[in-house]
């Protein structure tokens, strides 16, 4: 009866570890550092994401939050006049994603849409230039995150496209706005 007892109690302490599946993270939080073409050049991004579905065990459907921040500022005398020039851009936006996970790296592509804010701010002319401007982008994007517990490196692409952008009557060209990031994120 001893005997009985404890195979019965060995298997009900081993039965449930033989079904388990892997735990994964479905929350992440990330930050990045950002190059991009047009001026300013230079950023920062952050992004929140979550985990959906998954269809089959190596594909990951998630929803994304981001958001980005540029500026540049220069100041530039000459002949005894300065002139100061204030660059800022903002742009956030949501995404959806699906992921492919291959061993240690998690490929991933996306498409979302964003809204980008921008200002200008030249002081110290006699013809000073400035503008605000609010604009509705999409954008599409790929990138692979090394999958790692906790914390994961990744890389990213993102091209944009702003939907429509007129300053004081002048079209800008939009075409194509494309930035870089690297960066980490805490999954949990």
């Amino acid at each position: 009866m001893k005997k009985i007892f404890t195979a019965l109690f060995t298997i009900c302490l081993i039965l449930p570890f033989a079904f388990a599946e892997d735990a994964e993270a479905q929350w992440s939080i990330g930050a990045s550092y950002e190059i991009r073409e047009e001026s300013p050049q230079n950023g920062i991004g952050l992004r929140i994401e979550r985990d959906i579905l998954s269809p089959i065990p190596i594909m990951d459907f998630g929803l994304r939050g981001h958001a980005s921040f540029f500026n540049e500022s220069t100041t530039v005398t000459r002949d005894g006049a300065t002139v100061e020039r204030d660059f800022e851009s903002f742009d956030f936006g949501v995404a959806a994603l699906a992921g492919v996970n291959v061993g240690l790296l998690k490929p991933y592509i996306g498409l979302g849409l964003g809204m980008d804010s921008s200002s200008l701010n030249e002081e110290g002319t006699t013809d000073p230039r400035g503008y605000d401007s609010d604009d509705l982008n999409w954008n599409a994007f790929i990138g692979s995150y090394v999958r790692l517990p906790i914390v994961s490196p990744f890389i990213e692409y993102r091209l944009s496209r702003t939907f429509d952008r007129d300053i004081d009557g002048d079209d800008l060209n939009t075409d194509n706005i494309s930035r870089f990031a690297i960066g980490v994120s805490l999954r949990f």
